[in-house]
């Protein structure tokens, strides 16, 4: 009890100065399907990089259930060479390929399933299309539609002898994150009291880290309605001005898929009726006939696509002093107010040592007046551990 007690205190003590971290004004809601459905969902992007391919099964699941991956399933790749390429169980729904392998022009590929219940499914044949290589990635700062100033992220493409093409797109981004009250200093309990703290140095809080996020979204565009096969300056990712993330110094890795007309216009329909940011796992409102099928018993419904591209991809890097010279910073994703709390209260007992071993707060420096409280300054962890945010290793292909 003492506990929640004082991490009221703390958070009132927040409410007071005008600081919180991340709020929410959304009413909180129960929905429910009435006619949920139970269906296979297949996610299987198979390409011309050699690598090990990765096919992901689960389940749909009603909005309460939660992700609900497939275990136990018997994957199969056929091609029209007489080859058979066997994936494995990874767990958590992901069926890696045994060995690695590349789609390859002119032969025709089949995917074949059999689930733990003896169901067997398989796709239709599918062909590998037409190359065209991702040219470039583009950084430039627009005005976007809605008035806001960001950064543009643009994929560029030109074949001069193809035909033209579809094409979906995916990124990875990854982005430096600098605690900006990290101190080499921290608070220790001084043996012999009750609440007391004194400095002590620190090696565990970090204050650069790094976070990586995938995209959730399809992003998708097509020259078929074009003279010729380019692809120019389509907008993978905006990222407002104000974004905390590209405070520092951003990356971004671009995929880039050629689609069949079939793979193109599922994934076009899939994401005009999709609003949930996991697309091939709500309850959709109307079924999206796919190439993929149960062997046995075609009237089964079963969600998702079998589909082979022509895979290439860039990375660009790119700081935000680069972009904007003469500006401060992005606004850091908490205010970081400093706050003094007591060693202790007379009717709650221990307070800033609460704080501190419930990994509340960070220390900044000992309080020379200008703070009302206690004799040591801190504020939230977010903003003296980096480690809140993201992780502090740093990514194999990141350069300065």
């Amino acid at each position: 009890m003492r506990i929640k007690v004082v991490v009221k205190w703390f958070y009132l003590k927040v409410l007071l100065l005008g600081i919180g971290t991340i709020s929410s004004c959304i009413e909180e809601i129960s929905p429910a399907f009435v006619d949920f459905e139970d269906l296979l969902v297949v996610q299987a992007t198979l390409t011309d990089k050699l690598k090990h391919q990765n096919i992901y099964l689960s389940r749909t699941f009603e909005f309460e259930g939660g992700l609900n991956p497939l275990a136990g399933a018997e994957i199969s790749l056929c091609n029209s060479e007489g080859h058979k390429f066997k994936f494995i169980d990874m767990q958590n729904g992901i069926y890696t390929s045994e060995n690695e392998f590349a789609a390859k022009e002119g032969v025709e590929y089949q995917l074949l399933i059999t689930t733990q219940n003896g169901s067997i499914y398989e796709s239709s044949k599918e062909v590998l299309p037409e190359r065209n290589p991702l040219d470039s990635v583009s950084i430039k700062v627009i005005t976007n539609d809605l008035g806001e100033e960001g950064v543009a992220i643009l994929a560029n493409s030109f074949d001069a002898d193809g035909s033209p093409k579809n094409y979906r797109y995916e990124y990875e981004e990854t982005y430096k994150i600098i605690a900006p009250k990290w101190r080499p200093k921290t608070l220790v309990p001084i043996e012999g009291t009750r609440c007391a703290m004194e400095e002590s140095p620190d090696t565990e809080y970090k204050e650069v880290c790094f976070k990586q996020n995938k995209s959730v979204n399809i992003l998708q565009t097509s020259t078929k309605d074009l003279s010729e096969d380019r692809v120019d300056q389509f907008m993978v990712r905006f990222i407002p001005t104000d974004n905390y993330i590209i405070s520092h110094r951003y990356s971004i890795l671009v995929r880039q898929y050629v689609q069949s007309d079939q793979s193109f216009n599922f994934y076009k329909v899939l994401n005009e009726l999709s609003s949930s940011e996991s697309v091939f796992s709500e309850n959709q409102p109307g079924f999206i006939q796919g190439n993929i099928a149960n062997t046995y018993d075609r009237s089964e419904k079963v969600i998702g696509f079998f589909d082979i591209n022509s895979e290439s991809e860039k990375r660009v890097f790119f700081n935000y002093s680069d972009l904007f010279p003469d500006r401060g910073l992005p606004q850091y994703v908490d205010r970081c107010v400093e706050i003094a709390p007591p060693f202790a209260s007379s009717s709650e007992g221990c307070v800033l040592r609460v704080f501190m071993e419930e990994g509340l707060v960070s220390y900044v420096t000992k309080n020379d007046g200008d703070i009302d409280g206690g004799p040591f300054v801190v504020v939230p962890i977010v903003c003296g551990d980096c480690r809140e945010l993201g992780s502090e290793e740093v990514p194999e292909f990141w350069v300065e």
